[in-house]
């Protein structure tokens, strides 16, 4: 019973881990990442779309992303949302496809960016610190209804901070990894 509650709260506690992965790969670093932009939402035909699935996005130089709508009457579209982004990036629009330049990043920006990452490392430790109570409330309940005894309960909690200890030191390496990523000139 303790076992398949601690693989159920692992379980969810990696799923917050691969969520704050998928977010750290949209912040900007100082190399073109189709990531950057594949999460922008598009007003297509009335209804948002993500822009992955409206065109290709390839990367022809290190500091350059392409986008090339599978409907050439998308491109309007995607150029006023990245330019409504937050990306602070000019859309290059040649008809046919849409080219962003990314400039480098300034020391100021640099450090905002690494703030941000910070603050993104921080809500998945309180969604892992979240997890954690709700599984120790469980177990507290388990004991209060006989079905495990105190011992058990005890043991889980070892095991339970175990698993957690375990995961915030692979979101600090994560948080480390990219700070250094973003910090690289």
């Amino acid at each position: 019973m303790i076992k398949d509650l601690l693989k159920e709260a692992e379980a969810h506690m990696q799923k917050s881990i691969h969520v704050l992965q998928e977010d750290l790969t949209a912040i900007r670093t100082g190399r073109a990442n189709p990531a950057l932009v594949e999460k922008l939402h598009i007003e297509y035909f009335g209804s948002p779309t993500l822009l992955l699935q409206l065109a290709s996005i390839s990367v022809p130089e290190p500091r350059q992303l392409m986008i090339k709508p599978f409907d050439k009457t998308t491109i309007k579209a995607i150029e006023k949302a990245i330019l409504a982004s937050d990306l602070g990036l000019t859309p290059n629009n040649d008809g046919i496809a849409i080219r962003l330049n990314l400039p480098p990043l300034n020391e100021e920006r640099r450090r905002d960016l690494v703030k941000h990452v910070h603050h993104r490392l921080e809500e998945s430790r309180v969604a892992l610190r979240n997890i954690r109570r709700d599984s120790i409330k469980d177990m507290k309940d388990f004991e209060n209804e006989k079905m495990i005894s105190e011992d058990d309960r005890k043991r889980g909690e070892d095991e339970l901070q175990k698993i957690v200890d375990r995961l915030m030191a692979e979101i600090d390496k994560i948080g480390q990894n990219k700070e250094k990523e973003i910090m690289e000139v």
